[in-house]
């Protein structure tokens, strides 16, 4: 379960109204079933009403081998009272819980192999599970959503263990600076309104909250008339309406009146500021503006200005701030709600840099846009980035059917169209009165005070009426629907196409229809060996993240410009011993997406400016980490497992190593680098989705065929070796949160006999979703963490097996985690597993793995990886058998065989000193 909004770095949710009478007219594309009301359809979503009121959205996708079922309440923290924040968070941890006729929901949506989660913001709650696509699997969802809306326990002995959990997710927040400062100007802006208050609540509301109050506020908001239930994926759209009226029909509408919000935030009459004091590596700067609603007309030109300063490397901040070196990193966003929002401009700083200066410099650009207005270029690159934002939300039913409760909190979901269109219409005027109208100084909430004898003050407007905005809205866009597509390997392998190029690149396509003709692939590039990286592990961490900042035809804005244009979503990593290029896009746009995607490969220049830029970014990054326990005791353990000397590619640096190798960086040195090793002569380039074979595999041909690199690639091992234990602590002051991490090595890689039993194994310890034997002990049962869990991760061809745990919990309570983790450890050896448990785990992971293959971004990095190996689906299928295939006393004898509780090591990093804890 997940707070949105939860002092994120941004925010950004949507729009809510009711429905047009008139619609009802239009004509239904399916039967109704008796009591139904067909509504609207827009570009492929229909909706309909049930009698009870519940709102209804059928969004077929015959592209998709999976469902995804969302339901939406219209209730967030702007609804709690007095004493009531984080109730709306709280209640939906305890939604969780289990209900009348489905008493372990946790375990069901395990067992159903769903990917699941619920959040909570300023204006609704969602609950969404995605599933494989089947009647059954559909049925039990529709069933348990229906069944939770009105039957959930809410019981105080679940309050009384899940709140210690919310308030360990609280604690959580409260390590991030940034956040809390964030979440300060937030409550400074809004005097009234509970847009000032975070939807993880006060920590005192949180622990004192009466059952009788948060059973009082479900019984109110849960209800049909105040929901929106979404299907979307493989679906039978007239079946689907006739199985969700067979399970929500029966719920009665309730004759209660809704309780309705009407604080209205006054008009700020004078600049407000906030100072935070607290430890913490890093400076940041914050400044916000009160906005109108998501629904107002000025909006969309708010929403665009804000990127136009925001963005990068095009950004006004950016350019005023990070390429001058005076901030590290800048961004701007707008809190996108029912009622006026706010639109938020930040700058993180380094220690070493003055806050002042870049006060100074930032408030004289927010304040000098009426002298220095935005330009065509600006506004129209803005709107591209929108543009290219929605076509890929729509092109994925999945994310759809979750982004449209955004909308829907606005007022209704259409809204979501009705921005787009108004997106594509706004003008550059439209965004320059927008800007001088809303970012002046008597509306700004700052880090100081500064008194002004004449202030300015902007009147926000009410929000519109929605109904009126959408009644009569119709759209005009196609969209390509695709094709069904079996996941399961024998398929897949049947549809995959491998070859190799004459210059060493290995080929794997997988071609089928999608929705929006999207295709997705990836290029791995693979270069050097241990010798010849050898003390080279600096610059060759850098290459990578250098080559989207400029070619010799292009510069960093223009490459993103075009990748804009094209529809692409291009993400580059890397590491000393390889770089991938993971790209989305679509059928028209592949040629040109791949030519420019070469010429980012194959002729970056480094440009000196971009350099600094990055060492400055990487240092800010480090540097925020090096007082955060999750950084220390995750660091710790990488050390553990990796000891290798230093020099070693495969060593892993301190993190006062790494800051001073960021320093030491030298562009000359990342140039040598990438002209001794980069090529793709050891490659694996892989696609999936809708594209020409032969015309893309001779493209790939002419770019990549001849690109040689310069050193020969041998894999790098990691053997096996005996580690023995160890313990280390870590103080980190004044952070309320606390790290901890248990791990060993054992012997083993995914070739060994038994390694079908220890995945299984290790999903039933602690790597499945709500339900492992860790996460119900440590989460469920006792609230010790928000966070927890662990995995057994056996490598192809090398032999070092690792098996870690890890949780996040309050400094005091980690003895307790450390020591229930070695009781089910001990249980898990002693005693073993039951014969239920293993079969509702083989079910759960067996659906889990069609789930995953059916969704095309994972598609094609599990293709990728089986190419890198010279292995096909065969592997998985073979795998899946053997899971199928497995007993209970298979499991035990392979943890037994492989599992030694004397050789864990412990790793915890937090504030023990403060809460009077010693190891």
């Amino acid at each position: 379960m997940s707070t949105t909004c939860q002092r994120c770095k941004y925010v950004a949710f949507v729009i809510v109204a009711l429905f047009c009478a008139t619609l009802y007219a239009q004509q239904s594309p399916v039967p109704l079933p008796t009591g139904v009301q067909y509504v609207t359809s827009v570009e492929g979503i229909s909706e309909y009403r049930l009698q009870n009121g519940l709102r209804v959205l059928l969004f077929p996708d015959p592209t998709k081998t999976n469902i995804t079922v969302n339901i939406t309440y219209m209730v967030g923290s702007r609804h709690e009272d007095y004493g009531e924040t984080g109730m709306a968070h709280l209640l939906e941890h305890l939604m969780f819980m289990g209900s009348k006729n489905h008493t372990d929901i946790k375990k069901e949506l395990q067992d159903h192999g769903t990917q699941p989660n619920g959040s909570t913001s300023f204006d609704r709650t969602n609950y969404f599970e995605t599933f494989q696509a089947t009647e059954d699997n559909l049925k039990w969802a529709l069933a348990m959503e229906a069944d939770r809306m009105v039957n959930s326990f809410i019981a105080k002995k679940d309050l009384d263990s899940e709140m210690t959990v919310v308030r360990n997710e609280f604690e959580m927040g409260e390590n991030d600076p940034l956040g809390i400062l964030q979440e300060r100007c937030l409550s400074t802006a809004f005097l009234w309104h509970n847009y000032g208050h975070s939807p993880i609540g006060a920590r005192s509301d949180i622990e004192r909250v009466p059952i009788d109050r948060l059973q009082a506020f479900y019984r109110h908001f849960y209800q049909p008339d105040n929901a929106m239930l979404v299907v979307a994926g493989k679906i039978d759209e007239a079946k689907t309406l006739a199985l969700v009226n067979q399970f929500y029909s029966p719920i009665a509408k309730p004759t209660r009146q809704l309780r309705v919000t009407y604080t209205a935030e006054p008009t700020q009459d004078g600049e407000r500021s906030v100072t935070l004091r607290r430890v913490g590596d890093i400076q940041a700067l914050f400044a916000l503006y009160h906005v109108p609603s998501g629904t107002h007309e000025d909006f969309p030109a708010v929403e665009i200005a804000s990127t136009i300063l925001g963005e990068q490397p095009a950004g006004r901040l950016y350019k005023a701030l990070v390429e001058p070196g005076k901030a590290a990193a800048v961004g701007s966003g707008t809190l996108r709600v029912m009622d006026p929002g706010v639109m938020l401009a930040f700058a993180a700083v380094r220690t070493e840099r003055s806050l002042d200066d870049v006060q100074a410099i930032m408030l004289s650009l927010l304040d000098d846009l009426k002298s220095k207005p935005f330009t065509d270029e600006e506004v129209n690159r803005s709107k591209t980035q929108f543009a290219k934002g929605f076509e890929l939300l729509m092109n994925n039913s999945q994310n759809a059917a979750r982004n449209l409760s955004e909308w829907q909190a606005m007022g209704d979901w259409r809204l979501l169209f009705l921005y787009r269109d108004r997106i594509q219409k706004v003008t550059r005027a439209q965004v320059q009165q927008a800007a001088e109208k809303y970012f002046i100084a008597t509306n700004r909430t700052l880090g100081k005070f500064y008194p002004d004898n004449n202030p300015m003050r902007a009147e926000v407007p009410a929000p519109p009426d929605v109904n009126a905005l959408v009644k009569d809205y119709k759209s005009s866009v196609k969209t390509a629907k695709g094709e069904e597509f079996d996941p399961s390997p024998v398929n897949i392998d049947k549809m995959t196409v491998r070859t190799d190029l004459k210059g060493g690149p290995k080929l794997s396509f997988l071609g089928k229809k999608s929705r929006g003709e999207q295709v997705n692939f990836v290029i791995g590039l693979r270069f050097g060996d241990e010798a010849s990286l050898k003390g080279r592990a600096n610059e060759g961490g850098i290459v990578a993240q250098m080559l989207m900042r400029g070619t010799a035809r292009h510069t960093r804005q223009q490459i993103k410009d075009e990748f804009d244009k094209l529809k692409a979503q291009v993400g580059i990593s890397g590491s000393p011993s390889g770089a991938s290029a993971t790209v989305q896009t679509t059928r028209e746009n592949l040629k040109p997406v791949l030519d420019l995607l070469a010429e980012v490969l194959k002729e970056p220049t480094f440009p000196q400016n971009e350099f600094e830029e990055l060492k400055q970014l990487a240092l800010a990054s480090l540097e925020y980490q090096k007082s955060d326990p999750q950084a220390m005791a995750t660091m710790a353990v990488q050390r553990y497992i990796s000891p290798y000397p230093k020099g070693d590619v495969r060593y892993v640096s301190t993190m006062e190593e790494q800051i001073e190798d960021a320093k030491a960086l030298d562009l000359e040195k990342v140039k040598a680098f990438y002209k001794d090793f980069y090529g793709a002569s050891d490659s694996l380039i892989t696609f999936v989705g809708d594209f020409d074979d032969g015309e893309t595999q001779k493209q790939i041909s002419s770019l990549f065929e001849n690109w040689k690199s310069p050193k020969k690639f041998v894999r790098i091992e990691n053997k096996y070796r005996n580690l023995g234990p160890k313990a280390e602590v870590f103080q980190a002051p004044d952070k309320p949160n606390a790290m901890w991490i248990g791990a060993s090595v054992f012997k083993m890689s995914d070739a060994d006999p038994d390694y079908a039993a220890m995945t299984l194994a290790g999903y039933i310890f602690g790597s499945s979703p709500m339900n492992s034997r860790l996460f119900a002990r440590i989460r469920n049962k006792e609230g010790l963490s928000y966070g927890v869990g662990s995995q057994f991760a056996i490598p192809t061809g090398d032999d070092m097996g690792v098996v870690f745990a890890y949780a996040i919990c309050a400094p005091q309570n980690a003895p307790k985690v450390e020591a229930i983790f070695k009781e089910e450890l001990g249980l898990m050896l002693e005693k073993g597993f039951t014969a239920e448990e293993v079969e509702a785990a083989k079910k759960s992971w067996l659906q889990l793995q069609q789930v995953t293959r059916a969704q095309e971004s994972n598609l094609v990095a599990l293709l990728n990886a089986r190419r890198l190996w010279d292995r096909t689906m065969a592997f998985d299928l073979d795998l899946e058998k053997k899971i199928a295939a497995l007993t209970p006393e298979q499991l035990q004898s392979a943890v037994r065989r492989h599992l030694d509780p004397a050789q864990f090591s412990f790793f915890r990093a937090g504030d023990f000193k403060k809460a009077n804890v010693t190891w």
